[in-house]
């Protein structure tokens, strides 16, 4: 990212362009749903739930991945963004949605996983008794953290580019809110010998909070690899100093990020995701915390979908 490496005064940023996946107009989900499809598929599943944010990004590739393999989807939103308008609740990820043959439900609690991922389970069992076999992917922890393994595999293949390019990264800043990309990029780092250390900027939950669901994932994850003990506790970097006024609430600092990466370089970020954790780059490097010497990657996870929902919001960015 020349240009915005040039208005920092330094550092060289990098962009990981997870926003072109391919699938569904991109982004992380991607990965992570080769394996929970993968695992659908060989349970013989023929019908898919999901539950996420009326804009999630998650649910749209879902959809997206149930139309290309042939297979049902069904789709619960739940309330966790309020004070937010029509358009909101019509355009972007959810006109997707539908586009991509979804049926939609609706879940009235935005901070409870577990009963979000409870009701799936009575969607789940009505399907049953209709005759359809369902696979259920969770929100709440708890359970095996296949969509992880995607970023495992994504390490890989930064390194890898990297080693092409010529290229030590010094830090790897990424979106932290369920926590799979997060904790899949420490593990496969780590996997590899890789020391580089990963911020993960909050996008949902205060830092102290987040450290402690990405510490579960990477020991959950490194139980599923049977791999012992690749991360320590002090790997576990977070910030949430770019997380107010909280989830899928934009500040001016993400609105800020927004403009920047757009202006400078073209690039589309999202309200939710990648535009908090790119305000989180900036704000790094800005008060230090990442020097004006080092290469720095930022991983775009995606979101252009949601750009639309917000509309208004962003009519005078």
């Amino acid at each position: 990212m020349p240009n915005v490496s040039a208005d920092l005064g330094g550092p060289h940023v990098w962009v990981k362009r997870d926003d072109c996946t391919g699938l569904g107009m991109g982004g992380n989900k991607a990965r992570q749903l080769e394996f929970y499809f993968g695992d659908a598929l060989a349970q013989g599943a023929d019908t898919v739930l999901i539950t996420g944010a009326v804009q999630s990004n998650y649910v749209r590739a879902t959809a997206a991945a149930a139309a290309k393999l042939g297979m049902g989807c069904e789709i619960q939103l739940e309330e966790r963004v309020a004070g937010m308008d029509e358009t909101y609740r019509r355009s972007g990820n959810v006109l997707l949605d539908q586009l991509f043959g979804a049926r939609l439900h609706s879940y009235p609690d935005g901070d409870d996983e577990g009963g979000a991922d409870a009701e799936l389970e009575v969607i789940a069992e009505r399907l049953r008794g209709e005759g359809r076999s369902p696979y259920v992917i969770h929100l709440s922890e708890g359970h095996r953290p296949l969509g992880a393994l995607g970023y495992v595999e994504a390490a890989g293949e930064i390194l890898e580019q990297a080693a092409v390019l010529d290229v030590g990264f010094d830090a790897i800043v990424v979106p932290s809110g369920s926590g799979a990309t997060h904790a899949g990029l420490l593990v496969g780092l780590r996997a590899a010998g890789s020391k580089v250390p990963v911020h993960g900027v909050c996008v949902r939950r205060e830092a102290k909070r987040q450290a402690g669901r990405i510490l579960r994932t990477v020991r959950a994850l490194e139980r599923e690899l049977d791999a012992g003990e690749l991360v320590s506790e002090a790997d576990v970097v977070v910030h949430d100093d770019w997380l107010a006024p909280g989830y899928g609430h934009p500040s001016e600092s993400t609105l800020e990020a927004i403009r920047v990466a757009a202006r400078r370089e073209g690039l589309l970020l999202d309200p939710v995701y990648s535009g908090k954790a790119f305000a989180g780059l900036l704000g790094l490097v800005r008060r230090g915390a990442l020097g004006s010497h080092e290469s720095i990657l930022f991983v775009h996870t995606g979101g252009t979908p949601a750009l639309f929902g917000y509309a208004t919001l962003l009519a005078d960015i």
